[in-house]
């Protein structure tokens, strides 16, 4: 099978990297002027891992698409619109587009398959979710990831493809619930990030259990599953998020705690002010989330903004 994967930072490399292992012809795209693509062209290697020599590297978008049977894109996720403004008009006609960043709009509180459908409606769309590090896969550990798609044929064809001994794959079985559980799970992350730079690590059980079922019930307000806010895409992915050093997401809270800067992509930024639109769409109440936007976004003491959500009103752990 011959597959493209679009964008060449640390993910987007380790995707090319795992298909290739999973016998697949790859082909991997980086923009012209990336300094990652610039850096794999002449050493094939980034500072996790080194690219076999069958792996094609190319900064032209159109011999891309015309590569690959299956586009398995892997960018920020706010960048999404402009690179299927560019796909569009290059003719997507039987390709399978894969999408394997967590995030939601931020202006627009749009799930980044509804981002596909306005350009490309025709075009069938998985997404490809769940706990996983680089530095993790690169030493054998496996993991479980998600694999969800309105199409069942595309589904099945993408597990069969792309399982291994590093990962098992599920089948998803609630689009909605499995992007809106991914991509909330990186703002759990930065507010774990905040009580670690706030020494409150013991609170993290109680962020865990809370900040799950306030996502179920986002979830469940948007015309998905509850469950799948207990499923790999969100919860699963927890330990990753939460609690392993390699999160981005939880060091750029920790970091933002200590005043120091954080150079690194943090999906949870844009997703959480994604998420209050969403929350206020749906009617539905978001304390963990807003506590997180008060300290990122309006300046909020962290102290403040944690202890805003003890003074919540008393009710039933579940109801």
């Amino acid at each position: 099978m011959k597959i493209s994967v679009i964008g060449c930072g640390r993910w987007g490399s380790f995707l090319a990297w795992y298909l290739n292992r999973c016998g697949h012809e790859v082909l991997l795209y980086g923009r012209a002027g990336s300094a990652n693509m610039a850096r794999l062209r002449e050493t094939r290697q980034n500072d996790l891992l080194s690219l076999d020599g069958e792996i094609g590297l190319t900064s032209d978008l159109s011999e891309t698409v015309e590569f690959g049977e299956i586009l398995v894109i892997s960018i920020s996720s706010q960048s999404l619109r402009n690179l299927m403004a560019g796909l569009s008009s290059l003719g997507l006609e039987g390709k399978t587009l894969v999408l394997c960043m967590k995030g939601i709009e931020s202006g627009t509180g749009l799930r980044l398959t509804e981002i596909v459908a306005e350009y490309a409606p025709e075009v069938k769309t998985a997404i490809w979710v769940g706990p996983g590090h680089v530095q993790d896969f690169l030493q054998g550990i496996p993991n479980c990831m998600v694999i969800d798609s309105l199409w069942e044929d595309v589904k099945k064809e993408l597990v069969e493809a792309f399982a291994s001994d590093l990962i098992r794959f599920y089948y998803g079985n609630d689009l909605i619930g499995n992007e809106i559980g991914a991509a909330s799970k990186n703002v759990i992350g930065i507010a774990a990030g905040v009580l670690d730079g706030l020494n409150m690590t013991a609170l993290k059980g109680a962020l865990m259990s809370r900040g799950t079922r306030e996502i179920a019930r986002l979830i469940v307000a948007m015309g998905g599953s509850e469950l799948s806010a207990y499923g790999l895409a969100h919860l699963g992915d927890y330990q990753a998020t939460v609690f392993s050093p390699y999160s981005h997401n939880r060091m750029f809270g920790e970091l933002r705690v200590k005043g120091e800067p954080y150079e690194k992509l943090a999906e949870g930024v844009p997703t959480t002010t994604a998420l209050l639109k969403l929350g206020e769409k749906y009617e539905v109440d978001l304390p963990i989330c807003k506590a997180v936007d008060s300290f990122i976004s309006k300046g909020q003491d962290p102290m403040e903004a944690i202890g805003g959500l003890y003074l919540r009103s008393l009710k039933a752990e579940f109801w």
